[in-house]
C-alpha cells in the first residue's frame, strides 16, 4: 500500500509538473490572441473612419461641383432680358428703358452698374422692390460721334451694364452701401449690352423702347403728385418734402391772426 500511496503522489505530482507548463502556455496563446485580435479592431476602425471621411469629401466635393454647374437663381426679371437698346444719335443724350420685377417672395434691393460711369446714368440708380413689385429705370447715354462718319455697329459698343441683386429685409432703407455692407450675398442678375437702334427705320425694338419710355415717364409723374398723408413723403428722385415745416408756418400765421384779432 505504501509504494502504491508514493506511486500515486509522484503521479499525482507528475500532473502538477506537466499542468503547469500547459496553463502558462494556454494563457500567454490567449493573450497574444486577444492583443492581436484588439489590433485588427482598431485597424478596421481606421479604415472605416478612413472610407467615411473620403466619402464625406467626395460627396461634398461633388456637392460643390453640381452646385458651380446648376444655373444661378434669378431674383430679378428683366425686359429686356440681355440688351439695352438706344436710338443711334451722335453727339446727344439718348435714352433706353428696362423693366425691372421682382420674382421672389421676399423684398429684393437693385443697383446698376456701368463700365461709363462719365457718359452714363440711371434714372433710379437703386432701389428695393417688394414681393411681385415691378419698376421701369431709364437709362442716359451720351453718343460720342463716329470717327470718319462711320455709324458703329453693335458688336463694337464696349459700354456695358451691370444689374446687381440682394436679399433685403422689409423695413430696409435703400443706400447704395447695402451692397457693400452684404457684399457676399450680392449676386449678378445680367450683364446687359448696348445696341444702337436707328430711329427713323421702324422696327419692333424700336416700338417697343417708345412705350417702355412713356411708361417711365408716366410712373416719374406719378411719383411727383402730392399724395393725401400724415407725415413726410419720397417723391420724384429722393426728393423729401418736409410737411412739418409747411404745418408749422401755417400755425405760426394763424397764431399772428389770432393775436392781431384779439388786439
Amino acid at each position: 500500500m505504501a509504494v502504491d500511496s508514493e506511486k500515486l503522489g509522484f503521479d499525482l505530482k507528475g500532473w502538477s509538473l506537466c499542468k503547469m507548463p500547459f496553463w502558462q502556455t494556454s494563457n500567454t496563446s490567449s493573450s497574444s490572441s486577444s492583443t492581436s485580435s484588439m489590433h485588427n479592431v482598431h485597424q478596421q476602425n481606421q479604415s472605416l473612419q478612413s472610407i467615411e471621411r473620403s466619402s464625406l469629401y467626395s460627396s461634398n466635393t461633388v456637392s460643390t461641383m453640381a452646385k458651380s454647374l446648376l444655373p444661378t437663381r434669378r431674383r430679378l426679371r428683366l425686359d429686356p432680358s440681355n440688351k439695352l437698346f438706344f436710338p443711334y444719335e451722335p453727339g446727344k443724350q439718348v435714352r433706353s428703358a428696362i423693366a425691372i420685377k421682382n420674382t421672389c417672395k421676399f423684398p429684393v434691393a437693385f443697383k446698376f452698374q456701368t463700365t461709363a460711369p462719365k457718359s452714363c446714368y440711371m434714372r433710379p440708380p437703386g432701389g428695393i422692390l417688394a414681393p411681385g413689385e415691378s419698376a421701369i429705370a431709364t437709362v442716359f447715354k451720351f453718343v460720342e460721334p463716329p470717327e470718319n462718319n462711320e455709324k458703329p455697329v453693335d458688336q463694337n459698343s464696349k459700354v456695358k451694364f451691370k444689374i446687381m441683386s440682394l436679399k433685403v429685409k422689409g423695413e430696409t432703407d435703400y443706400v447704395p452701401e447695402l451692397f457693400d455692407e452684404q457684399r457676399d450675398q450680392v449676386a449678378v442678375e445680367q450683364i446687359l449690352r448696348v445696341v444702337f437702334l436707328d430711329p427713323e427705320r421702324p422696327s419692333p425694338a424700336m416700338e417697343k423702347l417708345k412705350r417702355q419710355l412713356a411708361e417711365a415717364e408716366a410712373a416719374l409723374e406719378a411719383r411727383k403728385k402730392p399724395t393725401e398723408e400724415t407725415g413726410p413723403r419720397v417723391v420724384g428722385e429722393g426728393l423729401v418734402i418736409d410737411e412739418w415745416k409747411e404745418r408749422r408756418e401755417r400755425y405760426l400765421a394763424r397764431q399772428q391772426v389770432e393775436g392781431v384779432d384779439s388786439v
